[in-house]
């Protein structure tokens, strides 16, 4: 850790400042939870509190204390963080609100962050309007309130920038084994990476864990993917908040498919960090990765003793990245060993309940099952009602899956189809045996997906290229952007701006025909009829340009032997820098919403991955015996938007080509739109 938040998450001394309720709560849970160091209640008035003598003064404390608590009002606060950073204090939470996350309420509130920010100078704080932190480890807290967790040797970490969100995780009864606890307030000056950092370099530190509403920088979130890479720690996110922000230009497709969720998921994937969409999933999986660590393939095997399972473990994984391999030969061989010839054997596997009670039968069988190929072995069972049931032959699963793990080197868990269904003893029980306790099938899918992420090999690219908003935005015309797309690359049809009806028809009689009309100075051409294809003579041309009530016109050739469209846009995303999205172009846009993200820069092996994870992709790749298209132009194509943005990054809004036409030879931007700064 760095020495300012090693020394405030891992005290020797606390100082505790103000009277409140809030105050006394953080002394009480830190005698209950044993903090063996010493306790400093700070107060102007009171003797005591709660039985701890006060001091009257933070000038007055015998000596600087590691971790401080500022339950005072947010004035006050910051004289007190002044003082604290004086006597040479190691770090302090924040926890008063009506700052910077009040402006717009409280005009003061930005002007009290900032001499928040002047007052605490190096020492470290976290917050404000922030609970502070739990560490499980050493049993210190930095705690205002009630909390469900217990002390650990080792752990997973979670950080959240809610303090409500926080609580509600330390109530969970899923056997995750919790180091630290952290909340973040709203990061005046201790930011997400920056804790992240520090709770990874504790070496009882298993994953981390986050609840993030907002990146706080790009920089530091790219610096703690390359730290926990090289500790081989994984980190698993859960991004929440939908941001509007991306989505305010209304005269593209791309900023609609681009918005600020899928710049957060595009940036996740590049630094490697497995992305949940709920808290259940976040749980499970950050409790799959301390048993197991990253997972080494999606290939896993299922075993349950009732077909239903079975069929539903398999119907479940339909939409994700899991895959149950065919039974190898071996596999085969030994398992119906085990279970005789009336079982069928498949993967995933109902292994029926011939053997069910006979804890030899069962290690067998579970053993038989796993292989080297497979990355976990997941047997479905739900545990009974200890209130009206007896548990005591489910003891023999237990020791079964044990015994097949052991004996086959490969992880295992024990998932419950309901989270009901899965005692809290047992699954403590369980994390104790190395077995992985899940609850619920649906979040099973979703952590081994995650933990397959983590144990694929991420290797850090070039900087994301951070945002540079401009203050004056135009929007070129088709013809401008189209030419300046094309100096860095991009193909165009052969086309000429028109000034009335009579140029368009010489214009197009120059080209060639057929020939696409399209009217300028207007968004969304299609929808306003300012575009009409393949016109095949001089008279078509004149007579369309008349129809429409425009008096400048684009004429260009039109290509005919396109296999799809796509489309190529950029959106300057302030959350995550430039995100770069293909998808399904054309009409087809709205009708497939088919689309990939990335950030900017992108390799042209990323764009190829991109491709081929769309569906139209079938379509490019030569559907039903129809010609393929050109893959390399198509890329040539996106690399040379990416080149054009990077050459004007801090000038370009959004950038978008919509269709490229991909043909067997060639790609060719057929429309073009560029929001430019000046």
């Amino acid at each position: 850790m760095t020495a300012g938040l090693d020394r405030l998450f891992r005290p020797k001394s606390i100082a505790v400042i103000g009277g409140g309720s809030w105050c006394s709560n953080v002394i009480v849970k830190c005698r209950e939870f044993g903090f063996s160091g010493v306790i400093y209640p700070v107060h102007p008035t009171k003797d005591s509190i709660d039985g701890v003598s006060c001091i009257s003064a933070i000038s007055e404390l015998p000596e600087a204390p590691d971790a401080c608590f500022i339950g005072i009002n947010r004035v006050a606060t910051v004289e007190a963080v002044r003082e604290l950073k004086e006597i040479g204090a190691g770090g302090a939470v924040c926890f008063a609100s009506g700052f910077l996350e009040a402006v717009g309420e409280d005009a003061n509130g930005a002007d009290l962050q900032s001499q928040l920010l002047n007052a605490a100078g190096d020492m470290t704080i976290i917050g404000p309007n922030c609970y502070g932190f739990v560490n499980y480890l050493d049993g210190a807290l930095l705690w205002p309130d009630q909390h469900g967790g217990m002390q650990v040797d080792s752990g997973v970490a979670i950080i959240t920038q809610s303090s409500n969100i926080a609580i509600n995780i330390t109530m969970q009864r899923r056997g995750l084994p919790i180091a630290y606890v952290v909340t973040a307030g709203n990061q005046a000056q201790t930011g997400l990476s920056d804790i992240g950092e520090a709770l990874l370099s504790d070496p009882r530190v298993t994953a981390l864990g986050m609840h993030i509403e907002g990146i706080d920088d790009l920089r530091g979130f790219e610096k703690l993917a390359a730290t926990a890479r090289a500790l081989g720690k994984p980190i698993v996110v859960l991004k929440v908040g939908k941001s509007t922000h991306a989505q305010a230009a209304t005269i593209s497709h791309t900023a609609s498919l681009a918005g600020s969720d899928a710049g957060a998921t595009a940036l996740f994937q590049r630094l490697g960090m497995a992305q949940v969409s709920s808290l259940p999933e976040l749980m499970e999986a950050l409790k799959l990765l301390h048993v197991t660590g990253p997972l080494a393939s999606h290939n896993i095997a299922s075993m349950s003793c009732s077909g239903g399972e079975a069929s539903l473990m398999a119907d479940s994984a339909v939409a994700r990245s899991i895959m149950f391999p065919e039974l190898t030969d071996s596999q085969h061989t030994k398992l119906r060993d085990a279970l005789g010839p009336m079982v069928k054997l498949a993967n995933p596997l109902d292994y029926h309940t011939y053997i069910w009670g006979d804890p030899a039968a069962l290690a067998k069988t579970f053993t038989a099952m796993m292989e080297p190929h497979l990355a976990l072995g997941v047997l479905i069972c739900d545990f009974p009602r200890s209130d009206r049931c007896n548990l005591s032959e489910w003891d023999g699963v237990i020791d079964g899956v044990e015994a097949a793990s052991k004996a086959s080197g490969c992880p295992m868990a024990i998932t419950a189809s309901l989270p009901d269904n899965m005692p809290e003893d047992v699954a403590i029980d369980l994390v104790a045996r190395g077995i992985v306790p899940f609850y619920g099938l649906d979040e099973t899918l979703a952590a081994i997906e995650a933990a397959a992420f983590c144990g694929r090999a991420h290797i850090n690219g070039p900087p994301v290229l951070e945002p540079k908003t401009a203050q004056y935005v135009k929007i070129l015309t088709e013809a401008d952007a189209k030419t300046a797309l094309s100096a860095f690359g991009v193909r165009i049809p052969q086309s000429h701006v028109a000034h009335s009806a009579d140029e368009a028809g010489k214009i197009a009689a120059e080209i060639g025909f057929p020939v696409v009309l399209k009217g300028q100075g207007i968004a969304h051409k299609s929808e306003a009829g300012a575009v009409v294809l393949n016109l095949t003579s001089k008279a078509d041309v004149v007579g369309a340009a008349k129809s429409m009530p425009l008096g400048s016109f684009l004429v260009e050739e039109m290509v005919v032997d396109a296999v799809a469209e796509l489309l190529i846009g950029v959106v300057l995303d302030p959350a995550h820098g430039y995100v770069l999205t293909l998808a399904a172009g054309g009409v087809l846009t709205e009708l497939l919403a088919d689309s990939v993200s990335m950030l900017i820069p992108s390799t042209a092996k990323d764009v190829e991955i991109a491709i081929e994870q769309l569906r139209i992709s079938k379509l490019l790749q030569g559907f039903r015996g129809q010609p393929a298209a050109n893959i390399n132009a198509i890329v040539d194509a996106v690399m040379a938007v990416q080149r054009y943005v990077i050459e004007n990054a801090g000038r370009i809004e959004e950038v978008e080509i919509n269709p490229l036409l991909c043909t067997p030879q060639t790609a060719i931007a057929a429309d073009a739109l560029i929001r430019s700064g000046e």
